[in-house]
């Protein structure tokens, strides 16, 4: 466990990427199998140890911290794991000399127990080691590293210290299974290449720049709408269904009604989205496909109540044949054909919007407010599908923004960097009766000097303590844009904000002149 918990150490406090790429790459060229695969396992989010809970760990410091003390430690700290790590006491009879804990050593043990025997074990293993390897092994068995590591800069890491194409380890990720050893073997020359015959395996999205001021010429550029639901790959192959997300996620299980509506052999990807009418048609808004997300178990009443469905943008595979190489206007054509063969309840195209130029797309593109409408896309009609944002082929030109003028009502600290500020903000706006209700809560948008801003202003106008969270003064105006406002029934308001953040600090206007419910609910979609 040592040198895991010194990678995950050295990997929090570096901000450099290609710092961060050599320390990955140096750990997985000097440890053994199968900690290193662990490791990987665990930094791409593929490690699943069911027996620990974030709230079997509370219990078991509790059980030995005074808990008034975790409690106020862990709301300053802000992360569990590192209170944990930093308050867990040296025991009255320390262990036997034994070897040192493994990281497969760690992942066998905890893996193979039940929930009710892995508290015990896990509180053993915490007996033996230090803090830093203390914290390493509650990130790594709750799954939430958050070192500043995404799935794609692990994979790349890898690539880079055996010089392998990070495209062909991504190509083979899905079909195996941690701690990879064929991939090990393939990247030190003792074993063969995996291949993804005959298994439903993921491949690379292609992605788009921001359009920004750019203008295209409509004669090289096909437009099409950005729809809001989440991007995912279909796969099907030897009888086998599978939904990715874009960061390669199996999504399967919580979508069975779609996989089991996609039998074609191929691989599509499109836009996943729910239908606030089954019977007319139409895309519902994020907040309706929202329910769905995440659901291990889906059940018939919201199978039935919220359908899914896939709007398509590209073709990867045909049956065995390759299509990504060919040009964007080439595989439209086959998608089409594709598309005509499957279940037209579950699968639809996602049209070409025709403009004179791109004066007209932009007429076209300011009066789209549909709640299922996030922007639109110009893709190169010459373009083939390549894996990651090339330039010059795809760009998004997402909608403007709304915005509104909301009063801040609640503050609380935030994680990681953020853990000593005040950073996440709820904020409200007024109802007829003068009364403040909450429409969101956003920590995006500021800098770390307007964040220090609010963070003293949370701390000299505070009113009330709720545990972690701080009930402020009403008298601070917060400009928050969104992309959209839907309708919920989830919120005493009765509206939930599409990916709201903090545009600016509104210290120009009185708080009695923020926004009201009547005004938002005009502008839901």
């Amino acid at each position: 466990m040592h040198a895991f918990a010194a990678l995950l150490d050295a990997l929090i406090y570096t901000r450099s990427r290609n710092a961060k790429l050599k320390l990955i790459g140096d750990y997985l060229r000097d440890t053994p199998d199968p900690d290193r695969g662990w490791a990987m396992a665990a930094l791409t989010g593929e490690l699943d140890l069911p027996g620990v809970k974030p709230a079997v760990i509370r219990a078991l410091v509790e059980s030995r911290v005074d808990p008034v003390l975790f409690r106020m430690s862990r709301d300053y700290v802000g992360d569990t794991a590192e209170t944990v790590a930093l308050l867990w006491p040296e025991p009255d009879h320390p262990p036997e000399t034994a070897e040192p804990l493994t990281v497969a050593t760690v992942v066998d043990r905890l893996g193979h127990l039940s929930r009710s025997d892995a508290p015990a074990a896990l509180a053993t293993m915490l007996d033996r080691l230090d803090a830093e390897e203390r914290f390493a092994l509650l990130k790594m068995a709750t799954g939430g590293l958050r070192v500043g590591v995404s799935s794609r800069l692990a994979k790349q890491a890898l690539a880079d210290a055996f010089g392998l194409d990070v495209e062909a380890v991504e190509e083979v990720w899905h079909g195996l299974e941690p701690p990879y050893p064929t991939l090990f073997a393939w990247a030190e020359g003792t074993g063969a290449q995996p291949t993804a015959a005959d298994v439903p395996v993921f491949r690379p999205f292609m992605l788009a720049h921001p359009l920004d001021d750019l203008r295209v010429d409509l004669a090289d550029y096909a437009a099409e709408w950005k729809w809001d639901g989440i991007r995912v790959q279909l796969v099907h192959v030897a009888g086998e269904t599978r939904l990715y997300s874009r960061t390669g996620d199996d999504v399967t299980r919580a979508f069975p009604d779609v996989a089991a509506a996609f039998a074609t052999h191929g691989v599509v990807d499109g836009e996943l989205m729910v239908r606030g009418d089954f019977q007319g048609g139409e895309a519902g808004s994020f907040n309706a496909l929202q329910q769905r997300l995440g659901r291990k178990v889906v059940s018939a009443k919201m199978l039935a109540e919220a359908p899914a469905f896939v709007r398509l943008y590209d073709i990867l595979f045909d049956g065995t044949e390759d299509l990504r190489a060919l040009p964007w206007t080439e595989r439209r054509v086959r998608l089409e054909a594709f598309a005509a063969r499957l279940d037209p309840d579950r699968f639809d195209l996602s049209r070409v919007i025709e403009a004179e130029d791109f004066t007209a797309l932009e007429g076209i593109r300011a009066g789209a407010r549909d709640a299922a409408i996030e922007g639109m896309m110009l893709k190169r009609r010459d373009s083939p599908y390549v894996a990651g944002r090339r330039t010059g082929l795809w760009y998004k030109w997402k909608r403007d923004p709304l915005t509104a003028d909301c009063v801040m009502m609640y503050a609380q600290r935030g994680n990681g960097r953020r853990s000593s500020w005040y950073s996440d903000y709820t904020f409200g706006c007024w109802t007829e009766d003068g009364e403040l209700l909450p429409v969101g809560k956003a920590y995006q948008g500021i800098t770390d000097q307007e964040i220090a801003q609010l963070d003293r202003f949370v701390r000299q106008h505070t009113l009330n303590r709720f545990g972690p969270v701080r009930e402020v003064e009403k008298s601070l105006v917060l400009e928050i844009a969104f992309d959209s406002i839907h309708e919920s029934k989830r919120h005493k308001s009765g509206l939930a904000m599409r990916f709201p953040r903090i545009a600016r600090i509104r210290t120009d206007k009185p708080a009695a002149e923020a926004d009201t419910l009547i005004g938002l609910k005009k502008l839901v979609t």
